[in-house]
């Protein structure tokens, strides 16, 4: 049996420390900004707006802090690491963009009872249209991070400021259609919204339960072990292949079939053949390879009597 552990990565850790950082920064500044456009105009989508951004700063918080965690290097209590901190911080921020949807739903049915005329459109206009440039940016910056380290939490994190991009777009609308009269629009884009907002809560919330409950990962990436371990000459055959991803690392184990007359030393050097040709595929891997001897006598004895 052989085992490599690829240690974390500075650079890696590096980035999603930063986009935590970032994420704060900016759903701080976003609340500021809203909070005086919904102050000034009264508008429903404006406070849709800036409800959806205090949820941000907190999950965001939440979420600065299980990135920290899970970037400790592992120890005698948690010799598999700390990567799940990730998946918790994401059924956190599930949990809170969740709780926003609900309020939305609340004012905006009232506000359809009861239509209310908008003030100090034009603030609303511009802050709105500022929130949609600082987002995209940070928007940016999160995929770029996920597209190297795979983190799950950054992911979330970006998923919720994806739903706000749309919640801002929605808002200007409504201020849009305001400005000529229309204030119907202004509580049922506030409802598409909360509608929406529920949609993401529920994606990054199956994600998270899939990591914490070991889910096995995608065939196509079981298919890639498979076939990688399998087109070694001296491998005979495949078998128990388990997965599982732990924050940033990929968790694999599997059997290799291997003529039981082979010498030790040359067993372990294909596994180890075996585990660097995974690694260039999943750099960020935990691998276990377990050596499984086989008679190659008995096996074409069962093959011979399947074939009569």
């Amino acid at each position: 049996m052989s085992k490599i552990t690829v240690p974390d990565s500075s650079l890696h850790a590096t980035l999603m420390k930063r986009a935590t950082y970032f994420s704060v920064a900016t759903a701080t500044l976003l609340i500021a900004i809203k909070a005086g456009a919904w102050w000034l105009s009264g508008s429903l989508t404006v406070l849709a707006s800036l409800v959806d951004s205090c949820m941000d700063a907190t999950a965001s918080i939440l979420n600065m802090l299980a990135v920290r965690y899970s970037l400790k290097s592992a120890d005698d209590d948690h010799k598999f690491g700390h990567g799940k901190a990730e998946a918790l911080a994401g059924l956190g921020q599930a949990l809170f963009i969740a709780g926003s949807a609900v309020f939305l739903l609340i004012n905006a049915v009232g506000r359809l009872a009861k239509p209310t005329p908008l003030t100090c459109i034009g603030v609303g206009l511009g802050v709105m249209t500022f929130a949609i440039v600082i987002t995209m940016l940070l928007l940016s910056y999160q995929r770029y991070v996920v597209k190297i380290t795979d983190s799950s939490a950054i992911r979330a994190d970006s998923l919720h400021y994806a739903s706000d991009l749309l919640t801002n777009l929605a808002t200007i609308m409504a201020l849009f259609f305001a400005n000529f009269g229309i204030l119907i629009m202004d509580p049922l884009l506030a409802l598409a919204i909360a509608l929406y907002i529920s949609y993401s809560a529920w994606e990054i919330g199956i994600e998270s339960i899939h990591l914490l409950m070991d889910h096995e990962l995608p065939d196509e990436m079981r298919e890639i072990i498979c076939r990688i371990a399998t087109k070694q000459a001296s491998v005979l055959g495949v078998h128990d292949l388990r997965t599982r991803k732990s924050g940033r690392i990929h968790m694999i184990q599997l059997h290799l079939e291997l003529d039981d007359q082979m010498p030790l030393i040359e067993a372990h050097a294909i596994a180890k053949s075996v585990e660097r040709q995974i690694q260039t595929h999943f750099p960020q891997a935990d691998i276990i390879i377990h050596q499984d001897p086989i008679n190659l006598v008995d096996r074409s004895a069962q093959k011979d009597g399947t074939n009569h």
